[in-house]
Formats: structure tokens, C-alpha cells, sequence
């Protein structure tokens, strides 16, 4: 008998401010860490803001006018708003046989495939020292990580549609701004977050060996989305729910 693949919520939370994003993830590890709740991504696009990492400093932000928060997460300055599709795993490492830097590397194979999909060529940076994906020398997503109790938090931001003006109000990770790019520069053309997301899904769940289901925002808080997981642990098998469906909250 096949054994049952682990499970894997997927939680698409739209739009956010980061305060409201960052509070729910905090709020998450430490569930995560008790064994309160299981394994869960939340995925979703900041409103402008500029954070910086553990290794950031005040003065690489050069943009008053967009809010700065300082975060958990290792690295320097970054940039987050409309187009850009971020996804913060919150999964206790463990569990899956991971370390820190092995999410890192999953992530960024993760990023590399959907790319593919879309047809762009990229490479991960973390054997070169750059955690990233790239795409001939330009950065097309950053990653940041911070672990807490065995739970990963905070994770990827990929440039879908970006506005990369914005990058020029910060030294991104310590570099020029000129160096980012989005999947619309490189391809030429309008893409959508919505064609990106179901992308994310299916290609991290499949590098974990992961069975994606989706969850919403309310069940998260409720409590009510790790009765189902009791549920498709039953012996009838997981329930397969199509991750990132028209179940999301709006």
C-alpha cells in the first residue's frame, strides 16, 4: 500500500497590509510550534511596504513615504506590494527531514519550475551565496527566512506584474536596484498573480512530496481547518481539496 503522502494547507489570504499578514503568521508558529495546528503556507500580496532583515540597516532606505517595518527574517532590505506573490511556509522543519537551509533550496527549486512553466530560464542563487532566483544576473524573487521553535516563518516574493520603481527606495539586499526584475519584464506581457498561484502550489507541494489543501483565513482562526485534516487522516485516505480554488475568502 502506498504510504499517504504528509499534508499541506495552502491559504490563500489575497491582498493584505503586512501588519495584518505578519500577526497571523507570528500567531501561526507558535500554534505550530505546540502542535496546535499543522503544516500551512500562507500566500498573498502586500500592500507597499519595505522591510528590513536582520541584516539591514536604516540608511538603505532612501523612500519616506512608504511604510518600514523591521522583521525576523535574515538579509537586507526588500520591497513588497501589488503583483508580487509571497508565500510564507509555516512548517514545523522537522517533520518534513528539513533544515533551514534546505527550505531555502526547496523554495527556490520551487520558483525555478514555475518560471519554467511560464518560459523563463532562471537559476537558483544559494550555491552561488545569493538566495534568490535569478534570471541572467537579474533577481526575480528574494527569499528571507527566519526559524523559531523548529517553525519556519516568514519565506518568497516573487515579481510577477511588481511595480520595480519601488525597488529604487531602497538598496535591495545591499544591491542596485536596477539589478531586480518581474516575470512581466522578462516576458514582455501581462501576467496575472491568479495564473502564478496554482503554479506555486503544485510545484512546492510536488518537491516536498506534499498533499495540498486548501484552507481559508476564518478556518485558520477558527480552529475549524484542523478538524478537517482529523477528518482526511481517516481511513478512508486524504481528501484531496483543489488548493487556492474559488473557496478563498474574499
Amino acid at each position: 500500500m502506498r504510504e499517504a503522502k504528509r499534508l499541506l494547507f495552502f491559504c490563500d489570504l489575497g491582498r493584505t497590509s503586512y501588519d495584518d499578514c505578519h500577526r497571523l503568521m507570528l500567531g501561526l508558529v507558535g500554534l505550530r510550534a505546540r502542535g496546535c495546528v499543522g503544516d500551512v503556507v500562507l500566500i498573498t500580496e502586500h500592500e507597499h511596504v519595505y522591510t528590513l532583515g536582520r541584516h539591514a540597516r536604516p540608511d538603505q532606505v532612501f523612500n519616506d513615504a512608504v511604510p518600514v517595518r523591521t522583521v525576523e527574517r535574515a538579509g537586507g532590505p526588500t520591497y513588497h506590494g501589488p503583483g508580487q506573490l509571497v508565500a510564507y511556509p509555516v512548517i514545523r522543519l522537522a517533520d518534513w527531514g528539513l533544515g533551514p537551509a534546505d527550505l531555502v533550496r526547496a523554495l527556490e527549486a520551487s520558483v525555478v519550475s514555475v518560471l519554467g512553466e511560464l518560459g523563463i530560464r532562471s537559476e537558483p542563487g544559494s550555491p552561488s551565496g545569493r538566495p534568490g532566483v535569478w534570471v541572467d544576473g537579474r533577481k526575480i524573487a528574494s527569499i528571507g527566512m527566519a526559524v523559531r521553535d523548529g517553525v519556519s516563518f516568514h519565506g518568497v516574493a516573487l515579481n510577477v506584474s511588481a511595480d520595480l520603481s519601488m525597488f529604487r527606495g531602497i538598496s535591495p539586499c545591499g544591491m542596485s536596484p536596477d539589478v531586480m526584475t518581474s516575470v512581466e519584464r522578462e516576458l514582455g506581457k501581462r501576467v496575472g498573480l491568479e495564473a502564478v498561484k496554482p503554479l506555486f502550489v503544485r510545484e512546492f507541494s510536488a518537491l516536498l512530496g506534499a498533499e495540498p489543501l486548501a484552507a481559508q483565513r476564518r478556518e485558520l482562526e477558527s480552529g475549524a481547518v484542523w478538524t478537517l485534516l482529523a477528518v482526511s487522516r481517516s481511513h478512508e485516505g486524504p481528501r484531496r481539496v483543489p488548493a487556492l480554488d474559488d473557496r478563498r475568502e474574499r
